[in-house]
Protein backbone atom coordinates (compact mmCIF):
# COMPACT_ATOMS: atom_id res chain seq x y z
CA UNK A 1 0.00 0.00 0.00
CA UNK A 2 1.71 3.09 -1.06
CA UNK A 3 -0.51 5.45 0.81
CA UNK A 4 -2.13 5.04 3.93
CA UNK A 5 -3.40 6.99 6.91
CA UNK A 6 -3.70 6.72 10.71
CA UNK A 7 -3.69 2.89 11.72
CA UNK A 8 -2.93 1.96 8.34
CA UNK A 9 -5.96 2.41 6.69
CA UNK A 10 -7.26 3.81 3.60
CA UNK A 11 -10.35 4.62 2.11
CA UNK A 12 -12.81 3.80 -0.57
CA UNK A 13 -9.82 3.66 -3.07
CA UNK A 14 -6.20 2.43 -2.65
CA UNK A 15 -2.90 2.55 -4.22
CA UNK A 16 -1.29 -1.04 -4.08
CA UNK A 17 2.78 -0.21 -5.22
CA UNK A 18 4.53 -2.65 -7.46
CA UNK A 19 7.78 -1.40 -8.25
CA UNK A 20 9.43 -3.65 -5.67
CA UNK A 21 8.21 -6.36 -7.93
CA UNK A 22 9.66 -4.84 -11.02
CA UNK A 23 13.10 -4.38 -9.26
CA UNK A 24 12.72 -7.88 -8.09
CA UNK A 25 11.42 -10.02 -10.59
CA UNK A 26 11.44 -7.85 -13.81
CA UNK A 27 7.46 -8.06 -13.18
CA UNK A 28 5.80 -4.52 -14.42
CA UNK A 29 2.53 -3.08 -13.40
CA UNK A 30 0.81 -3.82 -16.84
CA UNK A 31 1.91 -7.75 -16.13
CA UNK A 32 0.24 -7.66 -12.82
CA UNK A 33 -3.28 -6.26 -14.44
CA UNK A 34 -3.03 -7.64 -17.79
CA UNK A 35 -2.62 -11.05 -15.56
CA UNK A 36 -5.67 -9.79 -13.31
CA UNK A 37 -7.96 -10.44 -16.28
CA UNK A 38 -6.78 -14.27 -16.82
CA UNK A 39 -8.35 -14.62 -13.03
CA UNK A 40 -11.83 -12.89 -13.70
CA UNK A 41 -10.84 -9.16 -13.24
CA UNK A 42 -10.77 -5.83 -15.26
CA UNK A 43 -8.18 -4.44 -14.98
CA UNK A 44 -7.60 -1.55 -12.73
CA UNK A 45 -6.18 1.69 -13.05
CA UNK A 46 -2.41 1.77 -14.02
CA UNK A 47 0.52 3.90 -12.83
CA UNK A 48 -1.94 6.72 -12.32
CA UNK A 49 -0.91 8.75 -10.13
CA UNK A 50 2.15 7.19 -9.35
CA UNK A 51 3.66 5.52 -11.76
CA UNK A 52 4.55 1.74 -11.24
CA UNK A 53 1.19 1.20 -9.32
CA UNK A 54 -2.24 0.11 -9.67
CA UNK A 55 -5.10 1.81 -8.05
CA UNK A 56 -8.11 -0.48 -6.73
CA UNK A 57 -11.54 0.53 -5.47
CA UNK A 58 -13.30 -2.65 -4.26
CA UNK A 59 -15.53 -0.84 -1.80
CA UNK A 60 -17.30 1.39 -3.91
CA UNK A 61 -19.41 -1.85 -5.21
CA UNK A 62 -18.06 -5.28 -4.86
CA UNK A 63 -19.28 -7.67 -1.77
CA UNK A 64 -17.24 -9.52 0.57
CA UNK A 65 -16.91 -12.67 -1.22
CA UNK A 66 -15.56 -10.68 -4.59
CA UNK A 67 -12.99 -8.83 -2.02
CA UNK A 68 -11.63 -11.98 -1.01
CA UNK A 69 -11.27 -13.14 -4.82
CA UNK A 70 -9.58 -10.27 -5.59
CA UNK A 71 -6.83 -11.22 -2.65
CA UNK A 72 -6.50 -14.59 -3.64
CA UNK A 73 -5.82 -13.71 -7.17
CA UNK A 74 -3.22 -10.76 -5.42
CA UNK A 75 -1.67 -13.53 -3.01
CA UNK A 76 -1.51 -16.14 -6.51
CA UNK A 77 -0.10 -13.33 -8.93
CA UNK A 78 2.81 -12.66 -6.16
CA UNK A 79 4.02 -16.37 -6.05
CA UNK A 80 3.66 -15.90 -9.74
CA UNK A 81 5.74 -13.40 -9.43
CA UNK A 82 7.88 -15.15 -6.78
CA UNK A 83 8.78 -18.07 -9.22
CA UNK A 84 9.86 -15.34 -11.78
CA UNK A 85 12.66 -13.93 -9.27
CA UNK A 86 13.60 -17.27 -8.26
CA UNK A 87 13.95 -18.39 -11.81
CA UNK A 88 11.22 -21.25 -11.92
CA UNK A 89 10.29 -18.91 -15.17
CA UNK A 90 12.10 -17.13 -16.98
CA UNK A 91 11.52 -13.45 -17.14
CA UNK A 92 10.41 -13.31 -20.96
CA UNK A 93 8.17 -15.90 -20.93
CA UNK A 94 6.20 -16.17 -17.64
CA UNK A 95 1.88 -16.33 -16.99
CA UNK A 96 2.53 -12.55 -16.22
CA UNK A 97 4.01 -11.30 -19.74
CA UNK A 98 2.01 -13.73 -21.72
CA UNK A 99 -1.25 -12.73 -20.38
CA UNK A 100 -3.67 -12.26 -20.89
CA UNK A 101 -4.67 -15.61 -22.38
CA UNK A 102 -7.49 -15.94 -24.91
CA UNK A 103 -8.76 -18.82 -25.62
CA UNK A 104 -7.74 -18.46 -29.73
CA UNK A 105 -4.13 -18.71 -27.77
CA UNK A 106 -3.95 -21.43 -25.86
CA UNK A 107 -5.58 -24.03 -28.12
CA UNK A 108 -3.94 -23.04 -31.45
CA UNK A 109 -1.06 -24.28 -32.76
CA UNK A 110 2.02 -25.85 -30.68
CA UNK A 111 2.36 -24.75 -27.00
CA UNK A 112 6.05 -23.41 -26.61
CA UNK A 113 5.76 -21.33 -23.34
CA UNK A 114 7.76 -22.29 -20.19
CA UNK A 115 4.42 -22.44 -18.65
CA UNK A 116 1.45 -24.84 -19.09
CA UNK A 117 -1.44 -23.97 -20.57
CA UNK A 118 -3.60 -24.52 -17.22
CA UNK A 119 -1.10 -22.55 -15.62
CA UNK A 120 -2.26 -19.64 -18.39
CA UNK A 121 -5.88 -19.48 -18.19
CA UNK A 122 -7.26 -21.77 -14.96
CA UNK A 123 -4.59 -20.14 -12.52
CA UNK A 124 -6.72 -20.90 -9.32
CA UNK A 125 -9.18 -23.56 -8.79
CA UNK A 126 -12.46 -21.82 -8.12
CA UNK A 127 -12.12 -20.53 -12.46
CA UNK A 128 -12.13 -24.04 -13.26
CA UNK A 129 -16.20 -24.27 -12.02
CA UNK A 130 -16.68 -20.72 -11.24
CA UNK A 131 -16.96 -20.06 -14.73
CA UNK A 132 -14.40 -18.44 -16.74
CA UNK A 133 -13.97 -15.22 -19.02
CA UNK A 134 -12.05 -15.34 -21.62
CA UNK A 135 -10.32 -11.97 -22.73
CA UNK A 136 -11.30 -11.47 -26.51
CA UNK A 137 -7.55 -9.94 -27.36
CA UNK A 138 -4.44 -10.18 -26.42
CA UNK A 139 -2.21 -7.48 -24.75
CA UNK A 140 -1.82 -4.89 -27.10
CA UNK A 141 0.56 -2.04 -27.50
CA UNK A 142 -1.16 0.33 -25.40
CA UNK A 143 1.67 3.64 -26.33
CA UNK A 144 1.21 2.63 -30.01
CA UNK A 145 -2.57 3.02 -29.68
CA UNK A 146 -2.60 5.66 -27.36
CA UNK A 147 -0.27 7.56 -30.67
CA UNK A 148 -2.03 6.49 -33.73
CA UNK A 149 -5.71 6.28 -32.61
CA UNK A 150 -8.38 4.99 -34.88
CA UNK A 151 -11.92 5.99 -34.50
CA UNK A 152 -14.41 3.47 -35.91
CA UNK A 153 -17.41 5.74 -35.32
CA UNK A 154 -20.30 6.63 -38.33
CA UNK A 155 -19.96 9.74 -39.14
CA UNK A 156 -21.64 13.03 -37.36
CA UNK A 157 -23.65 13.26 -40.40
CA UNK A 158 -24.89 9.60 -39.20
CA UNK A 159 -26.72 10.96 -36.40
CA UNK A 160 -28.52 13.80 -38.29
Amino acid sequence: MLYAGENGLVAHECILDLRPLREAAGVTVDDVAKRLIDYGFHAPTMSFPVAGTLMVEPTESEDLAEIERFIEAMIAIKAEADAVGAGTWPRDDNPLVGAPHTAESVIAGEWTHAYDRETAVYPVRSLVHGGKYWPPVRRIDQAYGDRNLVCACPPVEAFA
